[in-house]
């Protein structure tokens, strides 16, 4: 019988998340199952004969769980990682097509699947590198993180209202936020400019499913810098009043495969995946891409 170190945020998703359905679904699919709540650190003990790591949560579970990962052993940092998606996004699962009912995906653990994943790794000023998994950004997004909250749209507890609440949001600044100048050097050319988002994606998804990297995958190798001019200000509104409208409309801006990413923003507020993170003004942000850093279940 297979063993499960289960990951389980508990107030993320509805009674359909809830630790009794968890156990009772996967003890169902034959496993032995070890139970650990994100409300306790026990979680962190990752025994290293565990089959799977499953991790039952949203996007911020996922990040929390891989940024402790990536401090084991290499005996626990290779043990294949599953997602049971039961956050708002779900963008780190939805760009591993992962989904469906939560049975349907556990089920489909019994032939498994796995794909390497990249992580993205940031140097500012001498600290202590940080990492993540979906994006790392200016502009646009972290200003609409910062409404959020502003706006006290956070607090919202049904999860289709929130993502419309967030798109709503979206669409409101995206008329009147202003393009800031951006020194951007990309594998070493230089994409200097003036931009309303600048987002150096490794997931497909961001935010509030904004399908911006439709080419790319978190297992390629590569981060996708996506940028969105001042002159793409209309285009970008309307992509956001496609998605209100429930409308499944593609829209492509620039977008650059990307290994290595020197960055300065003529603003101070970015994000890391779903932090908000507070910079000194043109501070200089390295990017870099670690290859192959864990492995997935797809």
């Amino acid at each position: 019988m297979k063993r499960i170190h289960l990951i389980h945020n508990p107030g993320a998703g509805d009674e359909a998340h809830s630790k009794s359905t968890l156990l009772k679904l996967i003890e169902a699919a034959g496993y032995e199952c070890r139970y650990c709540s994100t409300d306790n650190e026990e979680w962190q003990q990752i025994d290293p004969q565990s089959d799977f790591i499953v991790i039952a949560g949203g996007d911020g579970t996922v990040k929390e769980v891989v940024s402790i990962l990536l401090q084991k052993e290499d005996t626990i940092k290779r043990t294949p990682v599953a997602i049971l998606p039961c956050g708002t996004a779900n963008n780190i699962a939805e760009s591993l097509n992962i989904k469906g009912e939560l049975f349907d995906i556990i089920r489909s653990w019994s032939v498994p699947q796995t794909t390497a994943i990249d992580v993205g790794e940031i140097f500012i000023d001498g600290e202590e590198p940080r990492f993540f998994i979906e994006s790392f950004g200016y502009g646009l997004f972290p200003y609409l993180m910062k409404e959020m909250d502003k706006q006290n749209k956070n607090d919202i507890e049904d999860k289709d209202l929130k993502m419309r609440s967030a798109l709503q949001l979206m669409h409101a600044i995206s008329h009147s936020y202003e393009p800031h100048y951006c020194e951007l050097t990309v594998d070493g050319e230089d994409h200097s400019g003036a931009f309303l988002m600048a987002e150096v994606m490794n997931t497909r998804l961001i935010g509030p499913n904004l399908f911006l990297s439709p080419h790319g995958h978190p297992g390629d190798g590569t981060f996708e810098v996506v940028l969105i001019p001042g002159e793409d200000q209309a285009k970008f509104a309307a992509y956001i009043d496609c998605k209100l409208k429930e409308e499944e409309v593609v829209f492509t801006f620039i977008t650059i495969k990307a290994e290595d990413i020197k960055i300065k923003w003529k603003g101070t507020h970015v994000h890391i995946d779903d932090e908000q993170v507070t910079l000194k003004e043109n501070a200089l942000v390295h990017v870099r891409i670690q290859k192959n850093a864990l492995v997935f279940l797809i």
